[in-house]
């Protein structure tokens, strides 16, 4: 196609760097898993039970056999008696709490191993092993994802369309949240049936605008001033991430805790719903989907929104 000249301007072009400038570049973080099962021909997985249902309908979805495996209370794998010569292991870092040494030490047992980065978006790859990472977790895009992997695919992949995704971020810029939170819906559900595809120009140019340093630093701060303020109270051991994607508050009440939260106006998300079909109430997984807080901590926010919650926790 001709190249236009003149006419309105239209969205502004970026020329900085990605933070994952050198991976390979997705629409979304369940299509660089379905990249991976195309490319190793994985046919068996190991998933954790405390996890979102998104993972394994794309297992199912390409007819990979699913079973599942439980974590500890510091959110470790317990890793299944299975062989991991041929069938693989999924595991996810969860709020950014296993460093890469023990993501190392696991791949000297396991040699299929992929890396769910998608709440870490700062922490850089294990050398060799696939890993995956998200940009709408940590950015306002509406779509995109980073995948580190060995093997690609012959060929160029046709190249995503993310303009018809952006009104639930445009509109939130003008408007409250909750106005546009049935289009953040909506869009949600687009990527169960999204083709894998490369990352759309827009997304990728949005990309590629961010101060990277400055928002990892922001989170880090932010999650550190809630540790600091919350664990005595808090159940769980943790360490401040860089770049943080959420501050994990486990109380025994939680859920009775978001609602009121809630009606301040400050909302705070249920992951993992779907574990409470999946395992037993009691069980630490239910537990963890049900009572623990991902309090926000990210660059939109600093120490007067952190206090604001702490004070609303406190009432």
């Amino acid at each position: 196609m001709q190249k236009e000249i003149g006419g309105y301007i239209e969205f502004e072009r970026y020329d900085g760097k990605q933070y994952h400038e050198d991976a390979l570049k997705l629409n979304c973080a369940r299509n660089c898993l379905a990249y991976l099962i195309a490319v190793y021909r994985i046919q068996k997985i190991y998933l954790p039970y405390f996890l979102c249902d998104s993972v394994w309908k794309v297992c199912k979805k390409y007819g990979v056999q699913v079973s599942f495996y439980h974590i500890d209370e510091n959110f470790r794998p317990i890793l299944p008696n299975a062989d991991f010569e041929k069938d693989w292991l999924y595991v996810v870092n969860y709020y950014g709490q296993v460093s890469n040494q023990e993501i190392a030490f696991i791949s000297q047992s396991v040699k299929n191993l992929i890396v769910d980065n998608v709440q870490s978006f700062f922490q850089k790859p294990v050398q060799g092993l696939p890993t995956i990472y998200t940009c709408r977790k940590f950015f306002g895009v509406a779509d995109g994802a980073y995948l580190y992997t060995d093997k690609t695919v012959s060929g160029e992949l046709e190249r995503d369309i993310s303009f018809e995704r952006m009104e639930h971020l445009l509109g939130r810029f003008e408007r409250s949240a909750s106005e546009f939170y049935p289009a953040f819906a909506e869009n949600e559900k687009i990527f169960e049936a999204l083709p894998v595809k490369r990352m759309g120009a827009l997304t990728e140019n949005l990309m590629r605008s961010f101060d990277y340093e400055r928002i990892a630093k922001r989170r880090a701060e932010n999650f550190r001033f809630l540790h600091e303020n919350l664990q005595n109270v808090n159940k769980l051991n943790l360490t401040v991430p860089y770049g943080a994607y959420m501050y994990p508050l486990l109380l025994e009440n939680g859920s009775e805790i978001r609602k009121h939260l809630q009606e301040q106006k400050i909302y705070i998300p249920t992951l993992w719903g779907d574990v409470f079909e999946v395992c037993r109430k009691g069980s630490l997984e239910y537990n963890y989907a049900e009572n623990i807080l991902p309090l926000p901590v990210d660059q939109r926010y600093g120490e007067e929104e952190m206090k604001l919650i702490i004070t609303y926790l406190k009432n």
